[in-house]
């Protein structure tokens, strides 16, 4: 995903807000991780690494690697642009690894105990998320490697992919909001701490909407 250095010039309280919000993002996504991991308990059963494996895809790997370009708080700001874009697939990859893993333990673990695949909506967004993803990740190869794209701009190739991007985030972000709502999770937490869970993945998705939409919106600004 591609950011204009205009954002970066943003004044007063919305310039702080947003990379307080920013901030607030990375450790959200670092403490949902880790409570989903604290109870799912991955290796404990079979279905333990669904939901740990998942959260460790969406809320983690994949928040990252879009933060990763924020103007307000990327953890590698002072890195030059091809190096943002070689750490964002990096991360990308581990998010799709994480998903098929996650894919994998879930349908095995129905298939062992004789219960149908993707009946819910949880399951069938899921699955979709997880094609999408891989089909995502795949499609940001030419941005590093510009001579399988022959006949495309490069400017023409990261607006897709940042608006495909975005429309993948909020899918996974939809996806573990869904998750929350599954009888495994609601009968493991009390009834505020879901609320709270709930939150973190909602967060994500509103901070990463208006880091892409600001960035867009100042690209119009500059070519009008």
């Amino acid at each position: 995903m591609v950011y204009s250095k205009d954002t970066e010039s943003e004044p007063g309280i919305y310039g702080y807000s947003r990379a307080a919000f920013t901030a607030l993002t990375h450790s959200v996504c670092i403490v949902f991780t880790v409570f989903i991991a604290i109870l799912s308990r991955p290796g404990s059963s079979l279905f333990s690494w669904h939901p740990f494996f998942m959260t460790l895809s969406f809320s983690f790997f994949m928040t990252e690697a879009i933060l990763l370009f924020s103007p307000h708080g990327s953890l590698i700001r002072k890195f030059t642009h091809k190096t943002k874009g070689r750490v964002h697939w990096i991360l990308q990859c581990l998010c799709v690894s994480c998903a098929l893993l996650g894919l994998a333990a879930i349908s095995l673990n129905k298939h062992l105990n004789g219960k149908p695949h993707f009946t819910s909506w949880h399951g069938l967004l899921g699955l979709l998320t997880v094609c999408v993803v891989v089909l995502q990740s795949l499609a940001g190869l030419p941005l590093i490697y510009h001579s399988l794209a022959k006949g495309w701009s490069l400017a023409k190739l990261k607006r897709y992919h940042a608006a495909t991007g975005l429309v993948t985030y909020l899918l996974g972000t939809v996806s573990l909001l869904l998750g929350l709502s599954s009888a495994w999770f609601t009968a493991s937490v009390r009834e505020y701490t879901w609320y709270l869970s709930a939150l973190c993945p909602a967060l994500g998705g509103l901070v990463i909407m208006n880091q892409v939409t600001s960035a867009y919106t100042a690209k119009k600004r500059l070519q009008s």
